[in-house]
């Protein structure tokens, strides 16, 4: 059991850690987060069950059960990730394991938006490039620096360029990604308009 609670809060200009590399296309919500894990009062629990269908039912170990990638946080995926449903349990999940950060070829949109709201950054490569960074994880621990400002990643050996949206990288540097410490650090703004609201104030 990894449940990893540190949580990222405010601004996020780096993110360091060791990849762990998932395999494969189209790999929906429902593989991240089975339906049946969808009734627990909040996420916190969740990081035991991420893709609790594969690691049970698959006859070889899965990558998140590997001993080897127990304190990674940064997941290297393919095409299409997190399609499916739009349930926001899924990047919850991944998140509540341990993963702070994703690159893969492409996304799903909500999945995606579903991880900017939670400070998880989403890049992109080109094909070849994360088969070559998949290839790396698998024979050997990868860490990678990652560099938002910048949209970089680099480690002792090499760097790549990443891609990530302007308004997302933006989001991430200011801090606007995360809503509630955005709302708590203007309480006094919103209790003055609170005060000015005829329906509120009669």
């Amino acid at each position: 059991m990894k449940f990893n609670l540190n949580l990222p809060k405010g601004p996020i200009e780096r993110i360091q850690g060791k990849c762990i590399s998932l395999i494969g296309d189209d790999i929906d919500t429902d593989r991240i987060i089975p339906a049946r894990f969808l009734k627990c009062v909040d996420f916190n629990s969740l990081g035991d069950s991420v893709f609790a269908d594969d690691r049970n039912n698959s006859n070889i170990v899965h990558p998140f059960d590997l001993e080897k990638n127990q304190e990674a946080s940064i997941l290297i995926v393919n095409s299409n990730f997190g399609c499916g449903s739009s349930r926001e349990h899924a990047p919850q999940a991944l998140m509540r394991w341990g993963i702070r950060a994703i690159i893969g070829e492409s996304f799903a949109e909500i999945f995606y938006s579903n991880c900017i709201a939670i400070g998880i950054p989403c890049f992109t490569l080109t094909k070849d490039s994360v088969k070559h960074i998949q290839d790396k994880s698998q024979n050997y621990d990868l860490f990678f620096e990652i560099n938002i400002q910048k949209a970089l990643a680099k480690n002792s050996e090499f760097t790549l360029s990443l891609n990530l949206k302007e308004s997302s990288r933006q989001m991430f540097l200011n801090g606007e990604w995360d809503a509630t410490t955005t709302l708590l650090n203007n309480i006094e703004l919103i209790k003055e308009k609170i005060d000015q609201l005829p329906y509120v104030n009669f």
